[in-house]
């Protein structure tokens, strides 16, 4: 409690106890909105290179399908294709067309999701 003296009075009193209500009443909302530890990792959500989400690399001679992952080696190492020069649709936003071993692979930039595959009829 504020302790009574004759210079804190009506108004004055009522505007000192609102502003430390409010003070305290910051102090505890901040605790509220605190987010709990869930265990992962406390890196900034970087994967140190693990490239997580990504599938397994198979190397140059796999046939991927639809649905599947591409590994992120695969991924970086399959050249992007124009998809006007080589008459394929235009790629939704997210994707774009590679060439991995002589086939077309429509894959998800972020996370190497294929949602189409077109065999290259040479």
């Amino acid at each position: 409690m504020i302790p009574h003296s004759p210079r804190v009075t009506g108004l004055r009193r009522v505007m000192l106890c609102a502003l430390t209500a409010t003070a305290l009443a910051g102090g505890l909302a901040g605790a509220a909105f605190a987010q709990p530890d869930r265990g992962g990792n406390h890196d900034g959500g970087h994967d140190n290179g693990q490239h997580a989400g990504w599938g397994s690399d198979r190397g140059g001679d796999y046939k991927y399908r639809r649905g599947e992952r591409m590994g992120y080696n695969d991924y970086s190492n399959a050249p992007v294709v124009d998809y006007r020069q080589h008459h394929l649709r235009r790629p939704r936003a997210g994707y774009e067309w590679r060439e991995h071993n002589g086939n077309y692979v429509m894959v998800a930039v972020a996370t190497g999701l294929i949602a189409s595959v077109l065999l290259n009829q040479r």
